[in-house]
């Protein structure tokens, strides 16, 4: 489905292996029976992703500005009928049947119909965009390559595109309306697919909480909205704090949490590889705190359930162990031991990397940003975790569930079959039990 991070397989289950006692200073979850069998690793594994857009309301405070060419909160009918386009620059370095064999599978995976138009220069390049901007059907994802004639077009004025760069090129100018991801090879030409054909199909309402081009959150509503006050799904994506993973993980999610009666608020925020591990946790929390503002819509602020994905999960639990004004916590596969987690090197030494230093070095950081040592939360959970991930995530979630009660935590523990992404797949089970957890203590 989406990418996975390698699992961490046990090298043999020969009993030759295996210490007869165990080590007493071993962190680990002893009832955690090593998973051997190949139908527990991850098929779509990426060694990159380590285990990882109306009117604009009233605002108290001033930089809650809306996108200047936000996408209308109301899904149009037209859109019904949706089909995908995508359009290939010159000189992009991909196997043209490789590219199309992504496509297709991913154009049946969402039931629409689309097609691959490879173009040889920047003037064809900007006339495929504009006849297909003429249709208001059409998702269009554009593969710009390294030609500067047509990189000059993200810039300009023009119908609403998902630009993707298989390489990441680090932040680029695009024009208002339209969207670019960057930086997760060719397989990511799925996660452009979708976010296109999710744009058009379920517009949503997109408000800056900042000044940055990265402070910003989605707003969907239920279709159905009656004026009644709603509980809020606040999202926060994972992708280990790297900046080539964005929001637009969670589209998927947020359109489901808006369809259950919830007010999605998909956050996007700066990720610390390129503005520090501050600048993160502070965005996280201006991102909910922002939803006060929201003035036109309204919006349940005793029932606000953070749910974060990944390194998301431990974002949403350290934003509510840090303030009140939260509800419900959510982890999904989350990473909620970064003690652990950095000396085990999970996500190709992603918390070093995300925290800026070892324990060792910042052990203040790391007492504050850690879920495991923030227990007791003070909050309700729901800690999530398919049993098809990476084990150690599996063994993280297993420990910190197991301390929380010992604690004292209101705690919820959802563990069934499923991978890292199978618990932000609206369809899948986990997802189901998830949702059921979530009503009964938010509806």
């Amino acid at each position: 489905m989406t990418p996975m991070p390698t699992p961490h397989v046990p090298a043999a289950t020969n009993s030759a292996h295996v210490p007869a006692v165990a080590d007493p200073g071993l962190v680990a979850d002893p009832a955690h029976t090593p998973l051997t069998s190949s139908a527990h690793i991850p098929v779509a594994a990426d060694p990159r992703l380590a285990t990882d857009p109306a009117h604009v309301p009233l605002a108290a405070d001033p930089r809650l500005v809306t996108d200047p060419a936000h996408i209308p909160a109301v899904a149009d009918p037209l859109t019904s009928s949706a089909h995908v386009l995508v359009v290939a620059g010159p000189g992009l370095v991909a196997d043209p049947s490789l590219l199309r064999q992504v496509g297709e599978a991913e154009w049946e995976q969402l039931g629409v119909p689309g097609r691959l138009v490879t173009v040889t220069c920047a003037g064809e390049f900007g006339e495929v965009l504009h006849e297909a901007g003429r249709d208001r059907s059409c998702a269009i994802v554009a593969l710009p390559g390294p030609d500067a004639g047509v990189r000059a077009l993200l810039s300009r004025p023009g119908p609403q595109t998902v630009w993707y760069d298989m390489a990441d090129v680090g932040p680029v100018a695009f024009a208002a309306g339209s969207s670019h991801l960057s930086g997760r090879g060719l397989w990511g030409l799925t996660w452009a697919i979708r976010h296109a054909v999710h744009r058009l199909r379920h517009p949503a309402r997109r408000i800056a909480y900042g000044q940055d081009a990265e402070q910003w959150g989605e707003l969907r509503l239920p279709p159905d909205h009656d004026g009644h006050a709603l509980p809020v799904a606040v999202l926060v994506h994972g992708g280990y704090w790297r900046s080539i993973w964005a929001a637009d993980l969670m589209d998927a999610l947020a359109i489901d949490l808006a369809r259950r009666g919830y007010a999605a608020w998909n956050l996007e925020y700066r990720r610390p590889d390129r503005h520090g591990w501050q600048a993160t946790t502070e965005d996280v929390a201006a991102g909910i705190a922002a939803l006060t503002a929201v003035a036109d819509v309204p919006l349940d602020l005793d029932r606000v359930a953070v749910i974060g994905h990944s390194a998301g999960g431990q974002l949403a639990l350290r934003a509510a162990a840090d303030g009140p004004g939260i509800a419900l916590a959510v982890s999904l596969a989350g990473v909620v031991d970064l003690t652990e987690g950095e000396r085990r090197r999970v996500g190709t030494g992603a918390v070093p990397l995300a925290l800026g230093g070892t324990r060792a070095d910042l052990p203040e950081v790391y007492a504050s940003a850690d879920p495991m040592s923030r227990l007791p939360a003070g909050v309700p959970q729901i800690i999530v975790q398919g049993c098809e991930d990476d084990l150690d995530l599996i063994d993280f979630n297993r420990r910190y569930v197991a301390k929380a009660h010992l604690t004292g935590d209101d705690v919820t523990h959802v563990e069934q079959a499923g991978d890292h992404f199978a618990v932000i797949d609206p369809a899948s089970d986990i997802w189901h039990a998830t949702a059921a957890q979530l009503d009964r203590r938010l509806r």
